[in-house]
């Protein structure tokens, strides 16, 4: 979930998964210390990605939107974000959040009878994610586990070795102690669902220059505008509308930081065919005007 390894912003296709190769073909596990606050717009943005995830949240609180949810998490809890599943950080302060990313075929081949039984039914469950709180025991020795995992990142002697080890035993209380039995029909509709969602912000993140009704982003995939409304809302919690609002905004701030165009011509060139509407709203979401954001900017 990183912008290599600058802050800034994340490295997605137009489907919102992320580019960036977390770790390697031999050996698919990266480890990372991040503060959400030094992110562009103090957010780690909308992205999914087919490893999964362990967050642990080392200060500070900060908002994770995993899926069809929306989490508040302070210092000492953790989340378990499944392969996949579409999420993104939000932080109103310095939030360090160490974290690991990884395949789950370093904790097995996927051909192997391991990964059949004990990896593949977690990866197939519909549980889009997990909080891990102190306060329940098994999850606090996951997070024990999670911490001891970071430990060993900095450490050279048998580091693979090690970390692969408590990865297989944090796999396994998560295995244990979570019912997955009789997901896998409902996490199927979830990822169709997914796609619908992805197709249509794609649709969006290519055409918002251009003039777009709620009806125009419903039809990419076929669905009533009402069903549209209801996947938004359900995984981004906005409308389509808003969002297509906001990513032109978006669009704009990266203009006014690497362009000399005028605020008028940007308005216009992002879709706004009002600019005091661009002004009013673009000052809603950053806080600032454009001209000041510009100023700030350069």
């Amino acid at each position: 979930m990183k912008a290599d390894n600058n802050y800034g912003r994340i490295k997605t296709d137009e489907t919102l998964r992320e580019t960036v190769c977390h770790g390697s073909d031999e050996y698919p596990f990266k480890y990372y210390k991040e503060d959400i606050w030094l992110f562009d717009f103090h957010c780690i943005d909308w992205h999914w990605h087919s490893e999964v995830e362990f967050v642990f949240i080392e200060n500070g609180t900060a908002e994770f939107l995993v899926g069809s949810g929306r989490h508040v998490l302070t210092a000492g809890t953790g989340i378990f974000i499944n392969s996949q599943v579409i999420h993104r950080f939000e932080a109103s302060e310095s939030v360090i959040i160490p974290n690991i990313v990884f395949s789950p075929s370093l904790l097995s081949p996927e051909e192997s009878l391991i990964y059949r039984k004990y990896i593949q039914p977690l990866l197939d469950s519909s549980m889009e994610c997990l909080i891990l709180s102190p306060e329940i025991s098994w999850q606090n020795d996951v997070l024990n586990d999670l911490l001891s995992v970071f430990n060993v990142q900095e450490k050279e002697d048998l580091c693979e070795l090690k970390t692969a080890e408590l990865l297989l035993k944090i796999w396994s209380s998560v295995y244990e102690n979570v019912n997955i039995s009789e997901r896998v029909p409902s996490s199927k509709a979830s990822a169709h669902t997914q796609a619908q969602l992805q197709i249509m912000m794609q649709y969006i993140h290519k055409n918002y220059r251009e003039h777009i009704t709620l009806e125009n982003i419903a039809q990419t995939v076929s669905l009533s505008k009402s069903s549209a409304l209801n996947i938004f809302s359900k995984y981004l919690h906005i409308s389509p509308v808003s969002y297509l609002v906001n990513y032109r905004l978006k669009r704009s701030a990266k203009l006014l930081a690497s362009t000399d165009g005028s605020i008028y011509s940007i308005a216009r060139d992002t879709g706004f065919e009002n600019v005091g509407y661009f002004c009013r709203k673009f000052k809603k979401l950053f806080g600032v005007t454009p001209g000041e954001y510009r100023k700030t900017e350069k």
